[in-house]
């Protein structure tokens, strides 16, 4: 059986979500929210599914970096207005995972984002190896869950 995997324009997709509200000051001479406001709401997605745990992602001694960040942007926001941050983990690396995020005004999907977030050992400011507890973690926030195997060993990526 082929699973089928869902747009990152598909609400179905996400499995941690967080909501920012479109302030005045984020609005532009045009009268809309600002491009560079997209990947601050993108970031509110990182930090609530890095902090919305009872247990800290990352471990003792590391920090997620951002390596990457690709930005789509679909429609525009207005001051005022809701927007719902869907973020999905979408493959493992050794030291780093790829997050697809969509941003949703309502049912319609105003922006897309791919990000890679790697690991870095603060002490030596390098990339380290994802262990194999935050490696499970990451895998069962994919949509479909990540196979076993990805979560324990190698990289994998779907779409």
């Amino acid at each position: 059986m082929t699973e089928t995997i869902l747009p990152l324009t598909d609400r179905q997709r996400f499995t941690v979500w967080s909501e920012e509200r479109a302030r005045y000051g984020d609005t532009d001479r045009q009268g809309h929210v600002n491009n560079a406001v997209f990947a601050t709401f993108c970031e509110t997605g990182r930090v609530e599914l890095f902090h919305s745990q009872d247990t800290p992602f990352a471990p003792p001694g590391t920090e997620f970096v951002i390596a990457r960040l690709t930005l789509d942007f679909r429609a525009e926001i207005l001051w005022r207005e809701r927007i719902a941050i869907g973020t999905v983990v979408l493959g493992l690396g050794r030291s780093s995972f790829t997050l697809g995020q969509g941003l949703f005004r309502g049912d319609v999907c105003v922006a897309t984002a791919e990000s890679i977030l790697v690991l870095m050992d603060l002490e030596t400011r390098r990339a380290t190896p994802l262990p194999p507890r935050l490696r499970a973690r990451l895998a069962a926030l994919a949509y479909p869950p990540l196979a076993e195997a990805a979560a324990v060993g190698g990289a994998e990526k779907i779409q």
